[in-house]
């Protein structure tokens, strides 16, 4: 049976794990989390922990686009401005969040991230595509775009 409006997307709260269900006419009104109240789809990147990610790209109904970044990393921290306007063109369409691979390197193992700065695109529950190296935001839009229709 098709999924109809009033089912919802179902979006993980990047700060707490919390999973919610938000009707899908209502995502451009910047929801917000039920549990700890912050924005769910509001154009900026959220930064992840592990078990967030796993619950994330496990769940979102959001395409999800995943930066795997470090600290360290020049290209990284150059891309992150790039990054944010890039989450800002594809909202409520899509989500842009950071994993950082220093904190969490048995998630980047577990992914089978071999470089960084890497991009990643997620949709019910699977990877669809990988972009490797920084990218200007119009690029970084294209490719989501290109993947998700």
């Amino acid at each position: 049976m098709p999924a109809t409006q009033m089912d919802g997307v179902k979006l993980v709260c990047a700060v707490c794990g919390q999973m919610n269900r938000v009707p899908a006419a209502r995502l451009a009104e910047n929801p917000k989390c039920g549990a700890c109240g912050e924005a769910l789809v509001d154009g900026k990147v959220a930064e992840l922990d592990a078990a967030a990610h796993d619950k994330a790209i496990r769940g979102d109904g959001l395409p999800l686009l995943v930066d795997y970044w470090a600290p360290w990393c020049g290209p990284c921290r150059a891309m992150a401005p790039e990054f944010a306007k890039a989450a800002r063109t594809l909202a409520p369409a899509a989500r842009l969040m950071k994993l950082n691979t220093e904190d969490h390197p048995e998630v980047a193992q577990r992914t089978g991230i071999r470089g960084i700065p890497a991009l990643v695109l997620y949709r019910n529950g699977r990877e669809v595509a990988r972009l490797a190296g920084a990218r200007p935001s119009a690029e970084i839009a294209a490719f989501v775009h290109q993947h998700i229709g």
